[in-house]
């Protein structure tokens, strides 16, 4: 059950990036909604994080963390059109999605 709140908390740790993102594209205006998102998923990220990080080594469950909103919020970049998709960013990003995977592997 830990595994699956730090995967949750990963992915929402994309969202809270992406609604980071939204909030700061209008210039000298305020946009609330995401704000609003990006408080209420950061908030739950790092708690689920925390949750998880009482059955899981701190490290094991930090890389984990990290690596999941990586892939996450780049793929949604890469979706949206605000990055692009070179091969060498995909291969990069797939190390990362193993690197995940081999640590829950060996955990």
């Amino acid at each position: 059950m830990s595994w699956l709140i730090l995967v949750l908390s990963g992915a929402l740790e994309a969202v809270w990036a992406a609604a980071l993102h939204r909030t700061a594209q209008a210039t000298g205006r305020r946009r609330i909604v995401p704000a609003l998102v990006f408080l209420v998923s950061v908030l739950a990220s790092t708690g689920g994080l925390a949750v998880a990080l009482q059955s899981i080594p701190t490290g094991t469950g930090y890389a984990v963390w990290v690596g999941v909103g990586v892939v996450l919020t780049s793929a949604y970049a890469i979706i949206t059109k605000v990055e692009r998709a070179t091969l060498s960013r995909l291969l990069l990003l797939g190390g990362i999605a193993a690197g995940v995977v081999g640590l829950k592997l060996v955990a």
